[in-house]
């Protein structure tokens, strides 16, 4: 499963290396297709895929690191 999301990033977060981590820490394929990073925010647009058990727990993950998620209207695809 693919799911699309964008990922914003304020002050505290955007200099620490959570999309690297998140690749790391689950078992999930992160695929950029979008960012805009400054020294004080940043947006990214991230594909995430893999089994939706991982993401769903990536993605509560994420929230928990203080990156605010936002899902991509059509963003489930299978494949």
């Amino acid at each position: 499963m693919k799911f699309r999301v964008y990922l914003s990033f304020n002050e505290a977060t955007v200099r620490d290396p959570i999309i690297w981590t998140l690749g790391k820490e689950f078992d999930l394929v992160t695929n950029i297709r979008t960012a805009e990073v400054k020294d004080h925010m940043g947006l990214v647009g991230l594909e995430l895929e893999g089994d939706g058990e991982v993401i769903d727990a990536a993605v509560k993950w994420l929230s928990e690191q203080g990156v605010h998620v936002e899902p991509i209207e059509q963003n489930i695809i299978e494949g």
